[in-house]
């Protein structure tokens, strides 16, 4: 596939569009922050952390006023919050000329982002013959913890660099998550330092896989693929359930892990930003 900032449902990827519109819908719940409103069918969203989808504005319904005079209206709510006016973009956005407009107005796109899909439910055979790979014990020095979300939040901030304010506003929307969350990090046993971890969140037979991350220094270990055969192994609803997950766009390394369990790249993202 191209890796161009194309918001597209992926050519040949064979998902029903109907499910990947699902998998859309639980992404934008899985990833809200308190700090949100409406306006005329844009979801404006105002967390100061470090993801952009709890950010930015997901533009996911016609509405009524013209997309200028909104964007003003937004423009001025997002300087309220001193923070950037940043638009997603995706397959599903509303009206589907608003790419095209924003790119004519000057406002480079960003950060391009694969969703990638399993539907397979590859992990729900796994168990026919015993012990799932994902209930496998941990690596010799290591072992399995069930953080809080403070605690999560924490741990993923040291592992990405995350600043003290990202790190406290990652823990306030993980507490305030409108979908249950299941989260496991492997940590070292001789001192506790986190090593990698990772969360699910589940909304009916769609389950999400975020903030996979694996220490730089422990990369190559394969611990990534245990912490998601873990989580994928306690989804519910089997063997109905469809997993998805977000991947950057030229993040080649990661999105081969992810075929290798399974998932195949569905549809793509990006952001625009005012310049």
């Amino acid at each position: 596939m191209t890796h161009d900032t194309a918001a597209t449902v992926i050519d040949g990827c064979g998902f029903d569009p109907l499910l990947l519109s699902r998998i859309e819908d639980a992404g934008i719940n899985a990833s809200a922050p308190p700090q949100q409103r409406w306006l005329d069918g844009w979801l404006l969203r105002f967390s100061p952390g470090q993801a952009k989808r709890a950010r930015c504005i997901n533009a996911v319904a016609e509405g009524r006023m013209p997309w200028q005079q909104k964007l003003g209206l937004a423009r001025d709510a997002y300087r309220d919050h001193r923070l950037p006016l940043v638009m997603r973009i995706t397959p599903f956005t509303l009206p589907a000329t608003l790419d095209a407009w924003l790119d004519e107005a000057g406002w480079p796109a960003i950060d391009p982002t694969v969703v990638m899909v399993n539907n397979d439910r590859a992990w729900e055979a796994s168990r026919a013959g015993g012990e799932s790979p994902g209930e496998a014990e941990a690596p010799s020095g290591l072992a399995w913890r069930q953080p809080e979300a403070a605690e999560f939040a924490a741990g993923v901030g040291g592992l990405r660099g995350s600043s003290a304010a990202q790190i406290a506003a990652h823990a306030h929307r993980l507490e305030h998550a409108p979908v249950p969350a299941v989260r496991w990090g492997l940590v070292r046993t001789s001192d506790g330092e986190l090593q990698a971890c990772g969360q699910s969140l589940q909304e009916g037979d769609v389950l999400g896989l975020y903030d996979i991350h694996t220490r730089e220094s422990a990369r190559g270990q394969g611990l990534g693929t245990m912490v998601c055969k873990r989580l994928l192994s306690q989804a519910t609803r089997l063997p109905e359930t469809a997993a998805y997950l977000q991947v950057d766009a030229e993040n080649f390394g990661a999105q081969r892990i992810y075929r290798n369990l399974g998932f195949r790249a569905a549809y793509r993202y990006h952001y625009r930003e005012l310049p």
